[in-house]
């Protein structure tokens, strides 16, 4: 990359430019982040990088996997918990110990053992496993809803950085038409050709040019370490421009949509399902049965005691529960008619839209670009014979530019609506490695 050097925006003013702002990104930054936007050496030899392997390199090192795999360890241990039998009960209980009217402390005490066992009904342990299975599979389904949604910040950050590597591209371009530019002038000046205002203006634009690439630069730089910053790497790769301007993915079917967020929601609506179950087992009132020996101190005699208990479904029949349970249920099942609808219907306009950024990117490339190309080159001959002036130079240069800012920006659309459609129809679902089961 060569840096200008007439003018006052040379490289005595722009090594201190970029020297600054580079410390204060640092400084702003932690301190792996900062070190991750850190260039490679002039000896080192840059990687190329492409979409596939950064979005491998992000998976690997997803720092939400511990935490991941702790949720599925405790959806596991939920599912054994809820398979549990209700612990019985020992009692021990000591009657007519002591009283009044000539009681004694043991001529008609009374000792009772007992052993109690709770008997559940209405199917409550079969209705705690399966709501157990359930908050499982929303675990690891969540779990994956959350990877594809990283993964599609990796392939915008990807595009975001391919975009500004495209504008660094055009600022170096504006730079250097403004370099020759500002020769040119600064000769017609000191020819008396052209006022001395002309030279100050083209010295003016000029230094802007300067400054815009300076800032296209590190607004390069700071994408590429973002970009690393998922996998908390160092930006010593290089990223290539016709992976930018590939919009071959246009002409490619979409695919099936993925079913991972439908799991995720049916996961809820069988969560709801199986608190219905819970909640109607436990309007279903539990029965204990105890079984005791019974010691007659006066007597010196053992009896055996059988009892038992059933609560009265008289006021609490748990039926605000059952309702509740009952209406969340349906609801689950509106939102995954929603997701459907709404899905489909986003990837049909992202199919429609991709289509048509490629459209208008080729059609800048091969129909606009040439003729505002050609005209700078016209424009800028018949002004150094002083057929044009510098106001038709520097429109002819600015409509140039605006050209290719926006075939950059119409590329950067479309790569940023194919991340989010690859999102939707689950194009790199294989990179996230969970099971849907607890």
């Amino acid at each position: 990359m060569q840096t200008p050097l007439s003018g006052f925006a040379g490289s005595r003013a722009r090594t201190p430019t970029v020297t600054v702002l580079a410390l204060i990104l640092a400084a702003a930054m932690p301190p792996s982040f900062a070190m991750a936007q850190t260039p490679p050496s002039a000896d080192a030899a840059a990687r190329s990088l492409t979409l596939e392997e950064a979005l491998a390199l992000a998976a690997s090192a997803d720092p939400a996997l511990a935490g991941t795999a702790a949720r599925m360890r405790a959806a596991e241990a939920g599912v054994r918990q809820a398979d549990v039998r209700r612990n019985p009960t020992l009692g021990l209980v000591a009657e007519n110990i002591g009283g009044v009217g000539g009681i004694g402390l043991i001529d008609r005490s009374e000792t009772t053992l007992t052993y109690e066992q709770p008997i559940e009904r209405g199917g409550d342990r079969d209705a705690r496993v399966s709501l157990a299975r359930s908050e499982g599979v929303l675990v690891g389904a969540t779990a994956q809803v959350r990877r594809l949604d990283r993964l599609e910040q990796v392939q915008t950050a990807w595009a975001e950085a391919l975009a500004a590597q495209a504008e660094v591209v055009i600022a170096r371009e504006r730079l250097d038409l403004a370099e020759r530019f500002q020769t040119e002038v600064q000769r017609r000046v000191n020819a008396a050709r052209d006022p001395l205002f002309a030279g100050a203006r083209a010295e003016s634009e000029l230094a802007q040019a300067q400054i815009d690439f300076d800032q296209a630069e590190i607004a390069a730089r700071l994408g590429r370490a973002t970009l690393a910053s998922f996998w908390m790497g160092p930006a010593d790769f290089v990223l290539h421009d016709e992976d930018f301007t590939d919009t071959s993915a246009a002409r490619r079917p979409a695919g099936d949509p993925t079913i991972i967020d439908e799991t995720a929601i049916a996961a809820q609506r069988d969560i709801a399902t199986s608190q219905v179950a819970v909640e109607r087992a436990r309007a279903v009132p539990d029965a204990s049965v105890s079984v005791g020996v019974r010691h007659l101190w006066n007597e010196d005699a053992l009896a055996f005691v059988v009892g038992g208990s059933i609560p009265l479904g008289r006021y609490d029949r748990n039926e605000g529960a059952i309702e509740r349970a009952q209406a969340e249920r349906i609801a689950a099942e509106a939102d995954l008619s929603a997701l459907r609808i709404e899905r489909d219907r986003e990837i049909a306009r992202l199919q429609v839209l991709l289509a048509a950024k490629a459209s208008e990117a080729r059609r800048i490339g091969e129909e606009t670009l040439p003729q505002a190309e050609r005209a700078v080159v016209l424009v800028r001959e018949g002004f150094a014979r002083g057929g044009f002036t510098y106001n038709d130079v520097i429109q002819a240069q600015t409509a140039l530019l605006q050209t290719r800012a926006r075939r950059v920006a119409v590329l950067r659309s479309f790569h940023i609506e194919r991340a989010r459609l690859d999102r939707l129809t689950g194009a790199h679902g294989g990179l996230t490695g969970l099971e849907m089961q607890p």
